[in-house]
């Protein structure tokens, strides 16, 4: 006997895209719908229609429906105006209630609410949302070539130094505005599966070499000049907003996350460049990305804010540049490679061209741009490679160089930064940190998915330790498949001390214990014998445990989620250093 289809439960989520996103060069709204019907093709084209003669009755721009199935999170999207969000979002909801009602589904009451009724409704509603002098100082801004950034508490025009903001409800008129005091900054944005916190980081070093007032953002905080404005995971686009109405600031380095991209959009519509370090299977299933394709084109959203700006891309990812070139939005913007290589056929096509590329070359890292070339230095003498073994680092060295080129920063402060930075914890902290600890090298990193842990290993590996020890654990919002790889990344290393840690903050779903049984399978899996492996259900408790067992000549490898962890650690080792 055939079981009863699953009721149908609506939707989860409704929200405005305030920004450019994956989808869409302007503002969009996007809904996540439940049950059957969510996976059901012939139910997402009844929601387009809905939505497409609705806009058509409202007056609005074609909204380009999509709909994004996936078995875990789909989405149902369209382009709206910017003015009218909030209703568009009403708007997405009604459309999807609407085809599930005439679908005989329960719990929605089609005679409730004819057509006509509600296109009345929402056109009083977008009448009551638009704000008048906030579509006039728009207007303004950009006629005078300016950045305007609007939130629901401000809005603010011109960027850093140059900027002005005032509160949604008290905005003033056109001719209030200080026009003339007003100006933009240089704006670089960072994103990747890996190495964006360094990358941003190392951007933001050089630009303060070069005598700049920097400010930046990244998952650790909000920062301006190097010290911390703001603490916690300002990666989106409340942490761009912070950075560029901070009237201290000169040059803006803004990471940005996947997730502000997936959840809002990006926050600003220009930049000079945007850097994509690299690609990796990672929060697969999540609002309708399911494969590495998609994620490379949810990264390639930064393109959307350059204006004739450079797109700075990893010629070793295959799965970014075939997106890059695919997408008429990053296609068109100009190009700067960067390889472990110099001579990558990717890299010597683009100087033939005329472009600019940054790779090694006889131990060095070599910076091409407009036909000249110039030695940053040997990698080895980077503090941030480890002698070289951090052969990611080199990378993120080499994304950082290129980006910092072409925002014109003279290259004396490039190769002063990269002969510097990391030579101190506090450059990077949690990003490839290395202290020794009674004759025990430690490696302190925020390594979260495959790739980056084997990065990470592949580095202590490098260092030949007596013995390897290493801390596990992975947010809940991964996937039991994801959280396998993690500890099948890890077994391959063949550790001789392997401490399971629960992350109490980051169960996102789970309960208790669930992930650190998923990644005790993984490893034993992986054949790694039962009596080297430990639980812990205390982050830091877990990491002492570790530092407890190691003796001297070996490596133990820390990767920390925990920033408030990972500080506390930071404190101890170097008070039993010192």
């Amino acid at each position: 006997m055939a079981e009863a289809p699953e009721p149908n439960l609506g939707f989860a989520d409704s929200r405005r895209l305030t920004g450019p996103s994956r989808w869409f060069a302007g503002t969009a709204v996007t809904l996540t719908p439940l049950g059957h019907a969510a996976q059901d093709a012939q139910a997402h084209a009844r929601w387009a229609a809905h939505v497409r003669a609705m806009c058509a009755q409202l007056g609005w721009p074609a909204p380009q429906p999509r709909a994004m199935a996936h078995t875990r999170e789909p989405a149902l999207l369209f382009a709206a105006p910017e003015e009218a969000l909030f209703t568009a979002t009403e708007v997405n909801e009604w459309a999807w209630e609407r085809t599930l009602a005439e679908a005989g589904e329960t719990g929605f009451d089609l005679a409730q609410d004819p057509g006509d009724t509600a296109a009345s409704t929402f056109a009083a509603r977008a009448a009551a949302e638009r704000r008048p002098a906030l579509a006039a100082l728009r207007e303004a801004a950009a006629a005078h070539g300016l950045p305007l950034l609007a939130d629901d508490d401000a809005v603010s025009i011109g960027a850093g130094a140059g900027s002005r903001c005032w509160p949604l409800g008290a905005l003033p008129a056109v001719e209030a505005v200080p026009w003339a005091e007003l100006c933009d900054v240089p704006t670089a944005l960072v994103t990747g599966s890996n190495g964006k916190t360094t990358t941003v980081r190392l951007l933001a070093a050089i630009a303060r070499a070069a005598g700049l007032a920097d400010g930046m953002c990244c998952t650790e905080g909000v920062f301006v000049g190097g010290a911390a404005v703001d603490s916690g995971d300002y990666a989106g686009p409340a942490g761009a907003r912070a950075v560029l109405r901070h009237r201290g600031v000169a040059a803006a380095v803004l990471e940005t996350a996947r997730g502000g991209i997936l959840r809002r959009g990006l926050a600003l519509r220009r930049a000079d460049v945007a850097v994509v370090t690299n690609i990796s299977a990672d929060h697969l299933g999540e609002y309708g990305i399911a494969t590495a394709d998609d994620l490379a084109e949810v990264k390639l959203t930064v393109a959307r804010a350059l204006q004739g700006g450079t797109l700075v891309l990893n010629a070793d990812a295959a799965v970014l540049m075939a997106a890059a070139a695919r997408l008429p939005h990053a296609a068109a913007a100009t190009h700067a490679l960067f390889a472990l290589d110099h001579s990558h056929p990717a890299l010597a096509a683009r100087r033939a061209a005329g472009g600019s590329s940054c790779g090694v070359r006889a131990g060095h890292l070599w910076l091409c741009r407009a036909g000249c070339e110039t030695d940053l230095g040997a990698v080895a003498t980077m503090p941030l490679t480890l002698g070289g073994v951090a052969r990611y680092n080199v990378a993120n060295a080499a994304a950082a160089a290129l980006a910092a080129a072409a925002l014109d920063l003279p290259e004396a402060a490039i190769v002063a930064t990269l002969q510097a930075f990391g030579a101190s914890p506090q450059d990077n902290p949690g990003r490839l940190e290395r202290w020794s600890h009674r004759g025990t090298t430690v490696l302190v990193d925020y390594a979260h998915n495959p790739d980056g842990l084997a990065q990470l290993l592949r580095v202590a590996r490098a260092l030949q330790p007596r013995r390897l020890g290493l801390l596990l654990g992975q947010a809940g919002n991964r996937d039991d498949g994801a959280i396998l790889d993690l500890a099948a990344t890890a077994a391959a290393f063949a550790p001789d001390r392997v401490v399971i840690k629960e992350l109490p903050l980051m169960l996102r779903g789970r309960v208790p214990g669930e992930v650190p049984a998923i990644l005790l399978a993984g490893l034993r899996a992986g054949l790694v014998a039962a009596e080297r492996i430990a639980l812990d259900a205390d982050e830091e408790a877990a990491a002492l445990a570790l530092l407890a067992w190691a003796l001297p000549g070996d490596v133990v490898v820390l990767p920390v989620h925990t920033a408030s962890v990972r500080a506390r650690l930071a404190a101890w080792l170097g008070a039993q250093a010192g």
